[in-house]
Parts: structure tokens; sequence; C-alpha cells
């Protein structure tokens, strides 16, 4: 009667098991069956001249997304300006001072702002920014609604890495004289990099691949554009027009921008992983 306890749990563990890791692979297929079309409808246009051309008018043939990768690049380098700092500082506060009643609020709101919808964020630097000068796109209002959305990822991610720091820790370094806020900056932080990088990452990948907030802000742009108080291109905003275009030729370049697109936001993804997993914090 024991044996056959042991062998009905055995069982129930591989069946269990069984079900566990085809559930699982079951959640990968549909991102397989979406990588495979894309690639299979991308990867044909794709060469350098894809990389380093600008878009071609309507009716000639060829072109490339040059303009799109750097307006993409500048995007997330100001977003990142804007929001890396302000979302360190906050995310230290709040790890610091878990029970104030500041910071139950700032809490709050941020788990709030990480659910509010992309498109709203871009209504918001709309109001904000392009309306009071005068209708003025540029990526400066675009940087400002995707650091809205990146800034509670960064917080978050800061505020639970600093948590895992110890108290010793922080003592030690006090005990010897040196003021909180060099506490701060050269022990507290350096020991967080790797989570507070993590989270920076996986706030890039989550924004590179935003339409809803530039479509009121950046709004796109045909030509090459460095100047961040001017309207920019963006590999989402040139994949929303080119594949709702009428022409083939534009939907192609749509399909090879979407590949670009998907395999960015993957490396950034695998580097955030590699990153968390390597640089872990242990104490």
């Amino acid at each position: 009667m024991k044996v056959k306890s042991i062998n009905r749990r055995k069982a129930e563990n591989i069946i269990f098991k069984g079900t566990v890791i085809f559930l699982s692979l079951l959640t990968v297929i549909p991102l397989i069956l979406i990588l495979f079309f894309v690639a299979k409808k991308g990867i044909s246009i794709i060469d350098l001249n894809f990389f380093f051309s600008l878009p071609k008018p309507v009716g000639q043939e060829g072109g490339g997304i040059s303009n799109a990768i750097v307006g993409t690049m500048i995007l997330i380098a100001l977003t990142c300006l804007l929001s890396i700092p302000l979302g360190i500082l906050c995310g230290v506060f709040l790890a610091e001072n878990r029970k104030s009643r500041l910071s139950f609020w700032v809490r709050l709101w941020v788990e709030v702002l990480q659910g509010v919808p992309s498109i709203v964020m871009g209504i918001i630097a709309y109001v904000w920014i392009v309306r009071p000068l005068k209708g003025l796109f540029s990526a400066f209002a675009g940087s400002v609604a995707l650091s809205i959305m990146m800034l509670p990822m960064v917080i978050k991610a800061t505020e639970e890495t600093v948590k895992l720091v110890p108290v010793a820790l922080k003592e030690a370094s006090m005990s010897l004289g040196v003021p909180y806020y060099k506490t701060v900056l050269r022990v507290i932080l350096p020991v967080s990099t790797s989570g507070i990088l993590t989270g920076i990452l996986i706030g890039v990948s989550r924004i590179a691949g935003e339409t809803a907030p530039l479509l009121f802000t950046a709004f796109g742009n045909q030509f090459m554009n460095y100047n961040i108080f001017k309207p920019v291109n963006a590999l989402p905003l040139m994949i929303y027009r080119y594949a709702t275009s009428p022409y083939k030729d534009w939907q192609n370049i749509a399909w090879g921008a979407s590949l670009f697109l998907i395999l960015f936001i993957l490396g950034i993804n695998f580097i955030a992983s590699g990153i968390a997993k390597k640089w872990k914090v242990q104490f």
C-alpha cells in the first residue's frame, strides 16, 4: 500500500511537471510564429543600403531607414537623460524611507503611473509642450512622453535593488564619518548597479517600440534631423505609416524595419538578462 502511494506521487509529479513544460512551450509559440512571419517578410529587403540611406519619395523604389534609426537613438538618449537621474533619486528615497507618509503616496502614484496607457502620455506631452510652443512637434516633446513611461520602471528597479543592500554596509560607512549623500553615491549605488542597469534596459526596450506617444509629439520626418527641437522620425512611426500605405514598396520597408526593431528590442532584453544573471546583487 505504501509502495502504491509512492508510485502515485511520482506519477502525479511527472504529470504536473509535463503540464508545466507544455504550457511554458505553449506561451513561446506565439513569439516564435511572430518572429518567423516578420523575418520571412522583412529579411529580403535588408541590406547595407537599407540601413544607411534615406527614404525615397513616393513612387520611387528603394530607400532606407537611416533617419528613423538616428531619430530612435536620439529619442532614447534624451529619454534616458530625463528619466534615469530622477528615477534613481526617487528609488533611493523610497528604499531609504519605507514607512514615511510621503513615500507611501509617492509609491502609490508611481504604481498608478505605470498603468497609464501610452497614448495618454502622448496627449499629456502634447498639452504641456507642443501646444504652448504653437504646435512645434519635436524630439524633445517625444522624449518627455517616453520618459514619463520609463520613469516608473527605473524607480521600481532602483527601489527593489537598494532594499537588498544590507543595513550594516551603510552603517559601516557612516560610522567612519562619511556623510549620508556620499554613502549613497559611493556605497549604496555602486553595489546596486546591476539591478538599476537591468531596470533601465528593460525600460529602454519598452519605449523603443512605442508609437502612440510619438504621434502627438515627435510627429515624424522624412529627412535626416539632429535638432532635438524639430520633428524627428522613429522606427515605430515609420512602421506605422509605411505599413498603412497603399504602396507595396513602402510596405516592404515597414516589414524590414519591423524585423530590425524586434531584433533590437530582443538584443536589449538579452543584455538585461545577462547583466541580471552575471552581476546579481549578493551579500
